[in-house]
Formats: C-alpha cells, sequence, structure tokens
C-alpha cells in the first residue's frame, strides 16, 4: 500500500505543476535510457562543441593574418586525433568501472583519496563551464538574430539555465525525449551541409563566404605570419582552444547508471558514436571555412579591411562560422539557412544539459564519500538528483552575472578541468590494468590486457601533452582562474571529508561499549533511528528513563541495503527494543513518520506521544548545514499535531565542546553553560525489566496496533 500524496497548500500545488508528480523509488528502472536517447543527452555538450570550436580555432589564427587560416584543416586532424585516443580510453573505462564515478572513480581507486578529490574538483569546475558557456554562447545567438535581445544576453542566458534546471528537475528520462529532436536536427543540418558544400567544391559552384573579400590585419609581431617561435606558440594556442571539442566527452562515463542495460555496452557504444559524429562535423566545417575563404577575427573592427583597404568600422556584424557557411553553401535554399541557424541556437543552449545530467550524478557519487553534503545523495520526487541540478544551476547563474554572459571571456576557464580528469584517469586505468595483469594467469586474457594498458598508455601520454599546452597557452588569458576554483573546491571538499570522517569515529561503538547498560528497562517512547551508534543509544537511554508506558524504536526504508544492515546490527546487538520499519516508496522521512505517530494518537486520544530525536550540537555554524535536515524537517511537522511531544537528545559533538572551551578560555561563556561538568550524563534512574532480545517489525502505511507492556511481556492492543 502506498502513502496517499495529497496536494495540499499552494507551494505543492506549484512544485506538482513544475516537477510532476513523484515516481516510485522501484520506478528507477523505467527512467533508464536508451541509447537513442542516451546520445544526445550525454553527447550534447561535446557536438555542441562543433558550433564555437572551429570559431577558436579560426580566431587565434586570425592573429597572424590570412596566411594562417590554411594550417586549420591540419589542426582539426590533431584534435581529432586526440578526440579518437579519449574516446577508445575511456571505453575501456565505462567496461572497467561502470557504476558512474567516472575519472573520479578510475582516479581515487588507482591514484588515492587525494589524486580523486582532484578530479571531482577539475570536473566539478568543468561541468559549471560548460552550462555558462554553452548557454552564453546560445545568448549571443540569439542576440544576434533578435535585436530585441542585444545589451540583455546575459539576462536571457539566465532565464534559459532556470528553464533547464526546470525540465532536468522533471526527470533525466523526460527531459532528454524533449531535448533530443533539437540535437538530432543538429546533426542532420551539419551532415548535410558538409555533404552539399563539399559537393559543390569538387563540382566548382561552391560559392565564397561573405567575409571572404576582406583583408586580415595581423597583430603586431605577426607580420611575417607563423615563424619562429611566436608562430609556434600561436599555433599549440589554437589547438588548445580547437580541443574544446573534448569537452562533454567524459560525461557518458559519469552516466553509465542511467543506461538501459547491458549499462557498459550501451555507453560504450555511445562514446564511440560520439567521437565519430564529432569528428566528422569538426572536418567539415573546418574545409568549408578553408574552401569559402571565412574571415573570421577577434575585433573585426580594427582587425577587417574591406576591398578599398579601410577599416570596416562599428558597423559590420560577424555571423558565426557555421552562419556564414549555410549562407555560402545554401545561397539556393535560404530556407536551409535559417533552420541551421534555428537549431545551431539550441543545440549550444541545450548542450548544458549533458551537465545537467553529469554534475548532479558524480555529486551524488561525491556525496555518498563524504566529499560533499550529504544532501546531494537523494533523489527528488522524480528520482532525478535535485539538489545536485540545483546547486549546478545557482554556480552557473553567477558566473554568467560575473561575465556578462560573453563567451570569449568564458572560453578561456575552459577544458583546463576536463583534461586534468583525463591525464589522472588514463594514469589510473594503467595502474589498473598492470595490477589485473598480476592476477590473471589466460594467456589470451593477459594478450588483451596489455593491449588495453598500452591504449591507455597512449592516452595518458597525449592527454598529459595537451593539458600541459592548455595551461601554458590560456593560463594568463583566465586559465588561472578554474585553477583557482579547482584548488578551492578541493579545499573545501576536503575539509567536509574531514568533518564527516571525524564525526563518524567519534560516533562508533566502543568495542567494550555495554549495550545492555547503555538501555535501562521500562521504556516508554517512539525512538527515531537511521542508523545504530552513539546517540541513537543515548536516545533509547532517554526515552526509557522517563518509564514511559510503551517503547518503539521507529526507521524509515528509503534505501533497502542500508535498512537491511540496521536490522542485522540491532539483531546482532540484541536492542532489547523492538524495531518498527515503514516503507517509504517515495523516499520521503518525515510523511511515513508522521503518519503513523498520528496513529498512535487517534488509537488512544487520551495518551501522549513522544517521539525522541536524535540529534548533533556542533560548534560551527557551517555544520549545521551538514547535520540535522531531516531532524528539522520533521520537528516542523510534528510541531503542529495536537497530543504529540517532541524531544530532542543532544549528542554534543568534539566540535562543539571545543567551541566552549575556548569561549570559556576567553570569559565569553553564556551563564547557561558556564557550570561544572560541563555536559554530565543524565541519571537515568535504576533499570526496569526489560523482554529479552530484539524484535523487528515491518510496516507499510498502515501502522501496526501500538504495544502494551505488562508482567506477561509484550502484546498487540485489541
Amino acid at each position: 500500500m502506498n502513502y496517499p500524496y495529497r496536494v495540499s497548500g499552494f507551494g505543492l500545488s506549484v512544485k506538482r505543476l513544475l516537477v510532476g508528480r513523484p515516481f516510485r523509488s522501484d520506478s528507477v528502472g523505467e527512467t533508464l535510457l536508451p541509447k537513442r536517447i542516451a546520445l544526445p543527452v550525454f553527447a550534447s555538450d561535446a557536438l555542441s562543441s562543433v558550433a564555437y570550436a572551429p570559431d577558436e580555432i579560426l580566431l587565434t589564427l586570425s592573429i597572424a593574418g590570412m596566411a594562417s587560416f590554411a594550417f586549420s584543416p591540419w589542426i582539426a586532424c590533431a584534435v581529432i586525433f586526440v578526440m579518437g585516443v579519449v574516446v577508445w580510453s575511456n571505453r575501456k573505462n565505462v567496461h572497467a568501472y561502470p557504476s558512474g564515478g567516472g575519472d573520479y572513480e578510475v582516479t581515487t581507486t588507482n591514484l588515492g583519496r587525494r589524486s580523486g578529490t582532484t578530479v571531482a574538483s577539475a570536473l566539478l569546475v568543468d561541468y559549471v563551464l560548460t552550462v555558462a558557456v554553452s548557454i552564453s554562447s546560445g545568448a549571443q545567438y540569439a542576440a544576434a538574430a533578435i535585436p530585441w535581445f542585444q545589451g540583455h544576453e546575459s539576462t536571457l542566458a539566465i532565464v534559459l539555465v532556470l528553464l533547464l534546471t526546470a525540465m532536468n528537475l522533471r526527470g533525466i528520462k523526460e527531459s532528454g525525449s524533449f531535448f533530443a529532436i533539437p540535437v538530432y536536427l543538429f546533426m542532420f543540418g551539419i551532415g548535410a551541409m558538409t555533404v552539399w558544400g563539399t559537393f559543390q567544391h569538387f563540382s566548382g559552384t561552391l560559392g565564397l563566404a561573405a567575409s571572404a573579400g576582406y583583408t586580415i590585419v595581423p597583430e603586431p609581431g605577426y607580420e611575417q605570419g607563423l615563424e619562429g617561435f611566436a608562430g609556434a606558440f600561436l599555433m599549440l594556442r589554437a589547438f588548445s582552444s580547437g580541443c574544446s571539442a573534448l569537452t562533454g566527452v567524459e560525461a557518458i562515463g559519469n552516466g553509465v547508471p542511467s543506461f538501459r542495460p547491458p549499462k557498459s555496452r550501451n555507453a560504450a557504444t555511445t562514446l564511440m558514436l560520439l567521437g565519430l559524429i564529432a569528428s566528422a562535423m569538426l572536418v567539415g566545417i573546418l574545409l568549408l571555412s578553408s574552401w569559402t575563404r571565412i574571415r573570421f577575427v577577434e575585433d573585426p573592427e580594427y582587425q577587417l579591411l574591406d576591398p578599398s583597404g579601410a577599416h570596416v568600422g562599428t558597423d559590420y556584424v560577424q555571423n558565426p562560422v557555421i552562419g556564414q557557411l549555410a549562407e555560402a553553401v545554401f545561397a539556393d535554399a535560404p530556407f536551409m539557412f535559417y533552420a541551421l541557424s534555428i537549431v545551431t541556437g539550441l543545440i549550444l543552449i541545450l548542450a548544458a544539459n549533458t551537465a545537467f545530467n553529469g554534475f548532479p550524478v558524480l555529486a551524488s557519487i561525491l556525496a555518498r564519500d563524504g566529499f560533499l553534503p550529504r544532501q546531494m545523495q537523494s533523489r527528488g520526487d522524480r528520482l532525478a538528483f535535485s539538489n545536485g541540478i540545483i546547486a549546478l544551476a545557482v554556480a552557473a547563474i553567477a558566473l554568467i552575472w560575473i561575465y556578462d554572459a560573453k563567451v570569449t571571456s568564458l572560453i578561456q576557464l575552459y577544458i583546463v578541468g576536463v583534461f586534468v580528469s583525463f591525464t589522472h584517469s588514463q594514469l589510473g586505468m594503467v595502474i589498473h590494468w598492470t595490477r589485473l595483469l598480476q592476477t590473471v594467469t589466460n594467456r589470451r586474457e593477459r594478450g588483451q590486457i596489455r593491449r588495453n594498458r598500452v591504449v591507455n598508455c597512449v592516452g595518458f601520454g597525449l592527454t598529459s601533452l595537451v593539458l600541459v599546452i592548455v595551461l601554458i597557452t590560456k593560463f594568463t588569458h583566465g586559465a588561472w582562474i578554474a585553477c583557482a576554483a579547482m584548488a578551492v573546491l578541493y579545499v573545501m571538499m576536503s575539509g567536509i571529508n574531514r568533518h564527516y570522517r571525524k564525526v563518524a569515529e567519534e560516533l562508533q561503538l566502543d568495542e567494550e561499549f555495554d549495550t545492555a547498560a547503555a538501555l535501562p528497562s521500562r521504556v516508554h517512547a517512539v525512538v527515531l533511528v537511521s542508523k545504530i551508534h552513539k546517540p541513537t543509544l543515548r536516545a533509547l537511554a532517554y526515552a526509557r528513563a522517563t518509564r514511559p508506558t510503551e517503547l518503539e524504536a521507529l526507521t524509515v526504508r528509503v534505501e533497502a541495503s542500508e535498512t537491511e544492515k540496521l536490522m542485522d546490527e540491532w539483531r546482532r546487538l540484541e536492542v532489547p527494543v523492538p524495531l518498527k520499519v515503514l516503507d517509504s516508496p517515495y523516499r520521503e522521512i518525515s510523511r511515513p513518520v508522521l503518519t503513523y505517530v498520528r496513529s498512535l494518537r487517534r488509537s488512544s486520544p487520551r495518551d501522549l506521544v513522544v517521539v525522541y530525536v536524535p540529534e548533533y550540537v556542533v560548534g560551527r555554524w557551517w555544520e549545521q548545514i551538514l547535520h540535522n535536515q531531516s531532524a528539522l524537517r520533521l520537528k516542523a511537522r510534528l510541531l503542529f499535531s495536537p497530543g504529540i511531544v517532541v524531544a530532542s537528545v543532544p549528542w554534543h559533538l568534539d566540535s562543539f565542546r571545543d567551541a566552549v572551551t575556548a569561549a570559556k578560555a576567553k570569559g565569553d561563556l553564556p551563564r547557561s553553560l558556564s557550570q561544572t561538568g560541563l555536559f554530565p550524563a543524565p541519571d537515568l534512574g535504576p533499570r526496569a525489566s526489560s523482554p529479552s532480545g530484539s524484535t523487528i517489525e515491518r510496516a507499510g502505511t498502515t501502522p501496526a496496533r501500538p504495544t502494551e507492556k505488562n508482567d506477561r511481556g509484550t502484546h498487540s492492543l485489541s
């Protein structure tokens, strides 16, 4: 039987309108993606790079004048070679580590926690930048097409981020189905333009771009073209800019759990399709750019000269590369030009959807491992990681607002993070294959492992080289900001992890801990239990010390595996208190507890129901964010229930004791805490008899009858 979900209140009504009705936990399989949907969901970022990676290559080469544009196809080939190696090696990753951790899991398992945290910080920064760059680029396209948006690009970009956030909160499958059509239209449009333009080129009918008649003025120091060290450095800069086409490849490794079975094989196939399609598009666009003689510069007003030798001035509007190509190739079919321009703008906006699917999954894994707040691990009503989606949206909006949605500024921060993760994961896979080789004796399997190791060795060498090039060529142009953001995230996640580990050690049961002594007999209470540790046992002890007439420990089944562990531990410790398990198919904690406690009240209207809630007392404000969130929500709901009393049972963490000690040393300690014996254990009084052994009872939405203790033990009230 399911808990009824009645829409009550304006806020809940709005939530249901925007997000939709909740899904049951056991329906998670229905949200898994087939390859035809997974491709546009996870590949839209990498495919959208086709819309701005060629622009960035030509912008960089334009510094040395028109002659440098002849090198653009060769730079594209170098980028494609890197992409091929990365895709090939990442296919090995998704087979070896299919749990969804991607580069983070590979690195943590093989290189250690610190390297894994470095990769995690790099990926989180890269995901935020993916949203900021893609949405800003789409806003710029929209402003070029619709003059009304000019000067309001940042506002438009923020609105688009909010729309994407709302779509993803409705669930990954639903948003993927909605976004699939524009992505496939974009692939078809670029493919049609490439094929038709190539046919025109070899048949001699391909026209020139509108900018072909202009002359590019090289910047000082590049009057002789790409010569010497300066020319080589500029080529490396163009290559590093073109490597932005690789962003998004890592998202498939993080999204393996979202694929339908067989997950690893489907993810590897999607990764291969992504590499082939993106490579073909990039080569096609840069070849057409060379054939149509496109002139594309960073500052047209000063870098472009018209046929008369005069500067084009401020009235000149420079369209993106794909726009100029579509105008030249489809000169006789203008509707194709407009259609391609529209879907290009859409794909740039929807490219951010890759990050909206990768960031929350990675954040949930980091929360599971204790590097981010636990709330990131929770699924929302639609089985999406809602907190991760909202966190990504907030960070991207802040970045768009700070940089005023300027793609040229944001792009300089890009791709550093993704190559940090690529390099670490490739080295991790080399170690993985080396370790596996020591355990395998079959000759055929050893040969396959050696070949896989060679692939990842090549990948490690190549991605390391690209990372060095990116850092050298982009560091002073803005990449240092991305590096600084990674460092800040690393420090923050390490601090959170230290806190969680310290709290876990502090709350862990001691070997000599006497469970029976901690649990006096004669109890009557509803004690909420999430896991068995010192705060739980103290709450049970406090409840029994009040000598109520009934006792029940209560837990909610959100994750079946965690509940089974709790039940096994309850039996092993022989806790002499019955444990009731409430099922929660929609992963809520407050509602099942509230329903059950109210049913106890209705069954005995003259009785008083007391709910004991174990709660941490912390010493720093930011620690409160990491703890007690479920307790606060539950107490807020129970507060307005007549006949029900909520008792918080505090467990003072060491951080609180340290804060009190420091305040006492300064003389700032409040009078209420200034007594001797800072937090003495309560006087529990004499023990009463307790039933032998432990009892575990499962309950659905219909609560079991309350129990009554008497001289003959426990029986149900009739």
